[in-house]
């Protein structure tokens, strides 16, 4: 996993973070992250990736520790931006709660799929520790792909590859730009299961389910207007919590206990 994501680390924001869909679903993430950051927060953000996140967090006069697995990722990270509030970190988001045993974070944070690398059994060891290193009433706000994106099987279907169609029931190999990665997908019900030791469910929202998946990039390049009709729709039903096990990925927000 590791060496995916250094190999593709120069790459990431040209494929995902500066397209037009990319930036749109950020846009969205960000529109119902918001009201949970009413207060300056310490934040740990999960999968920082390029650091995009990270960034506009501390720009936000919060105080974020950005990790990820890829050293090359937190080098690219570092290169984008510095603030005084902000520090990167290398760290496996799998040994999370005992990197950061001693700390208090006001919030957990990770965006886009970055938890959709953990097998089943990692997931589930995940959200039952997590809420060690958070502070009382603390927040887990993750962004993930679900099983039953329509836009994925409507595209397959349009291909012809049938077999394909229902391909994120199981673990699946997802292109990461030019790089493959073993990839689990995961409905907002089974989180809210597996985290309801520890968490309670506080919301979930649809984050594209009329704008595409990232790799539909290049079809909707030149058709501006269809792309900005999807998004205004989008816009129009983002508070729609049933759909977001349909959507490209779906925000779910969880207290701790």
């Amino acid at each position: 996993m590791k060496a995916s994501f250094d190999v593709e680390a120069i790459h990431y924001d040209s494929h995902f973070t500066y397209t037009s869909i990319g930036k749109a679903q950020r846009a969205m993430v960000y529109h119902h992250l918001q009201k949970h950051l009413t207060n300056p927060l310490t934040i740990l953000e999960i999968n920082c990736g390029t650091g995009e996140d990270a960034i506009w967090l501390a720009r936000q006069h919060h105080t974020v520790c950005a990790t990820d697995i890829s050293e090359k990722m937190i080098e690219v990270a570092k290169e984008k931006g510095s603030h005084p509030s902000l520090s990167f970190i290398q760290a496996d988001i799998r040994a999370v709660s005992n990197h950061f045993n001693a700390k208090d974070f006001d919030l957990v944070f990770s965006n886009f799929g970055g938890l959709n690398c953990l097998s089943p059994d990692e997931m589930d060891r995940f959200l039952k520790t997590t809420d060690t290193v958070l502070s009382a009433n603390g927040k887990l706000i993750l962004t993930l792909m679900p099983e039953g994106t329509l836009w994925e099987k409507l595209y397959f279907l349009l291909k012809g590859q049938f077999s394909k169609i229902s391909r994120r029931k199981t673990a699946a190999v997802a292109t990461l730009g030019e790089e493959k990665v073993i990839t689990y997908y995961y409905n907002p019900k089974e989180i809210v299961n597996l985290s309801k030791d520890k968490f309670n469910t506080i919301e979930v929202k649809p984050i594209g389910f009329f704008i595409p998946p990232s790799y539909l990039e290049p079809f909707f390049k030149n058709k501006k207007l269809f792309f900005k009709v999807l998004t205004r729709l989008d816009s129009l039903f983002k508070n729609l919590s049933f759909l977001a096990k349909y959507s490209d990925h779906y925000l779910i927000v969880l207290e701790k206990k």
